[in-house]
């Protein structure tokens, strides 16, 4: 696993703990986070699907950007659930690139085999 890819998983997991913890002491009278007050989908594995796909968009557009705000299409997953779409959207991402350099290494393949 390469370092982005490693401290990304840190940072949002680091978050997911900090926003369950209660600084003023008074642990009975938090109020939910957003994610909890909004419906689920229809689809629980539709929405983490579509969650998974718009983070690889996210990552295809600008790979270089290491603060990725969610997508909104990830607001109705648990933070445990989002930490695993982004993963996936992740590994997808890398995956296209992994595609992308074989093809790339089969076309030179190729073009020395045929001079």
């Amino acid at each position: 696993m390469n370092v982005r890819t490693t401290a990304a998983a840190i940072a949002l997991l680091a978050a997911a703990l900090t926003a369950c913890t209660s600084s003023d002491g008074d642990a009975g009278t938090s109020k939910p986070s957003a994610a909890a007050t909004t419906s689920p989908a229809a689809d629980p594995a539709q929405a983490r699907q579509d969650c998974v796909d718009a983070v690889k968009d996210a990552i295809d557009a600008d790979p270089s950007n290491d603060d990725l705000d969610p997508p909104k299409e990830c607001a109705t997953l648990p933070n445990s659930e989002y930490l695993d779409a982004y993963m996936d959207g992740m590994e997808a991402h890398n995956q296209e690139g992994r595609d992308s350099l074989q093809d790339a290494i089969d076309e030179a393949s190729k073009a020395a085999e045929d001079q």
